[in-house]
Parts: C-alpha cells; sequence; structure tokens
C-alpha cells in the first residue's frame, strides 16, 4: 500500500485529503523539495534542507524543519524502499488553508505538510547512451526562479511544448539567452570550456548542478559560470542537463539539429562517471544503469 505523509500522519495514498481551500491549491502558494535517495541515503541532504529553508523564508511561510529527515526515513521504510537501489523523496509545504484572499492568512494559520516517496527509475545503459533531445521554448516564468515554488506552470507548457515538437526536454529562452530546462540545469560545451549560467534569480541552481561543478573543477576542466547566447548553442560541442531525477542527461539534438557529431560526448561520460562516484562515496552503494522499479 502507498503510504503518504499529510499534516502529522502517515496514511494510504487513496486517503490523503487536502482541503479545496488550501492556498497551494488556490494560489499555488507553496514550495517543495525533492531528494534522491540511493540504498537508503539520501544525496546531499544538508544542502537540500538548506534550499527548502531558504525558499520557505523567502516566501513568508513558517515551518520548522527540524525532524524532517525522520519524516523521509518513515516513508521510505514503510513504503518498503529502505534498501531499494534508488528511490525519491517529495516534500512540499503550503500556506495552509484559509479563505482565498491574496493576503496572508491570520496569524496561527498552520502550513499544509505532504510528503511521500517512490522509486526512482535510474537510466538503461542503452538508453543513456543513445542520449536525449531537447528543444528551445521562449521563458514565461516569473521573476525568481531561484525559489522552488510550487507554481509550475510555465515549465509544464514549455515540456508540453518540446513533447510536441519530438523532444524530451525543453531549453528555456530569455532575451536570447539559454537559461536551463524546465526541469533540470543547461551545461553547454564550447571550447573545451564547459559553461553553465551562474547562479542568479532567473535560473534554480541545483544541487546536482552544484555537485557536477564540483567534480569538473576536480577533474581538472575549465569551467566558466557564464550567460550562453542562444547562437552559441550551434558552436557546442556537448550539451547536457542535470538534475535531481535526471542525473547527467546528454543531448545530442536541439530543434533538430545534431549537437557535435551527434553522439553522446567524452565530457559527458567522464562527468556521469563522477557523479556515479559521487553517489557511491556518499550513499555507500555501487549504482548502476539500471531501474530500481
Amino acid at each position: 500500500m502507498d503510504i503518504v505523509f499529510l499534516n502529522g500522519e502517515y496514511v494510504p495514498r487513496d486517503r490523503a485529503v487536502v482541503s479545496a481551500d488550501d492556498r497551494g491549491f488556490a494560489f499555488g502558494d507553496g514550495v517543495y523539495e525533492v531528494t534522491p535517495v540511493y540504498g537508503g541515503r539520501a544525496l546531499r541532504m544538508g544542502p537540500r534542507l538548506d534550499r527548502l529553508r531558504g525558499g520557505l523564508a523567502a516566501v513568508r511561510i513558517k515551518y520548522e524543519t527540524v525532524g524532517i529527515e525522520s519524516i523521509y526515513a518513515e516513508l521510505l521504510a514503510r513504503n518498503g524502499l529502505s534498501n531499494v537501489p534508488a528511490a525519491v523523496v517529495y516534500v512540499q509545504v503550503t500556506r495552509g488553508v484559509a479563505r482565498r484572499t491574496h493576503a496572508f492568512p491570520p496569524p496561527g494559520t498552520h502550513p499544509t505538510v505532504y510528503a511521500y516517496a517512490n522509486t526512482l527509475p535510474r537510466p538503461l545503459h542503452s538508453g543513456w547512451e543513445a542520449g536525449a533531445k531537447a528543444a528551445t521554448v521562449p521563458d514565461t516564468r516569473w521573476g525568481r526562479v531561484d525559489i522552488k515554488t510550487l507554481q509550475l506552470l510555465p515549465n509544464v507548457l514549455a515540456q508540453e511544448a518540446a513533447r510536441r515538437a519530438g523532444a524530451d526536454e525543453a531549453i528555456l529562452i530569455r532575451d536570447g539567452i539559454a537559461l536551463e530546462g524546465a526541469r533540470s540545469n543547461l551545461f553547454v560545451v564550447i571550447d573545451g570550456v564547459v559553461r553553465t549560467h551562474p547562479p542568479s534569480n532567473q535560473i534554480l541552481s541545483g544541487i546536482s548542478r552544484q555537485l557536477v561543478l564540483e567534480i569538473a573543477r576536480g577533474r581538472g576542466y575549465d569551467v566558466d559560470e557564464c550567460a550562453t547566447p542562444l547562437e552559441r548553442l550551434g558552436e557546442a560541442s556537448e550539451v547536457f542537463l542535470t538534475g535531481s531525477t535526471t542525473d547527467v542527461l546528454p543531448i545530442v539534438a536541439i530543434d533538430g539539429i545534431a549537437v557535435g557529431d551527434g553522439r553522446v560526448g567524452p565530457v559527458a561520460r567522464d562527468l556521469y562517471d563522477g557523479f556515479l562516484s559521487a553517489i557511491s562515496e556518499e550513499c555507500e552503494i555501487e549504482p548502476r544503469f539500471v531501474s530500481s522499479g
């Protein structure tokens, strides 16, 4: 039975009920976090909790995150996921239930806290070797993309536009700059330099992004956190995406045009090897190109 956490209780998913007056439902008024877990151990839990706390503070939702790790562990245990190769825990916190008005609800309104755990499919080796395709889509998101809020409709529309174009992921473009994916961070290799957009209000600086930057610098690559104009994507020898549920995903075509020679490149291979090694070291598990479920 699929068990979820809702406001202090562990209940079957089909019995988890949230009020229609919840501000997450009415306004997308809340934040969330996604944590990959390998063999029962979370990858980079500290930075993820820091980001959750930062998001809560930025949108002024008062919720104490102490004890959230025990919620994660209980969800994994109750769903039989404590020892699977890869799982993921999702948590979201909204401003709570109140009469619909744009102003904040009265003091004493309790946040709504919801969390669940699922298996996290790992890429099959053949699938990863084939690479993925991307489509460029205009970025219509709000001005504080650096906060991990529930307001993801522009991302949803961008991802659907990419799907309709026969692509796996959208690359968001604003003012002629390639920023990131609809659900991932963007890396571009040009003239041997590994480039990614610098942290700003225009991107969500991912935990996986930071890990890959550390690996790239540790392995001796020239790294530049800088903006990449759309027209320079055509100069890239490699393009890849990073994310909590995508790891390091090579992109072999953008808008139907091959990236480099149209095959997965050596930089993506090397950095993914480093990414898997980081999982192995931190989570004490041997990650493989396999599906967990």
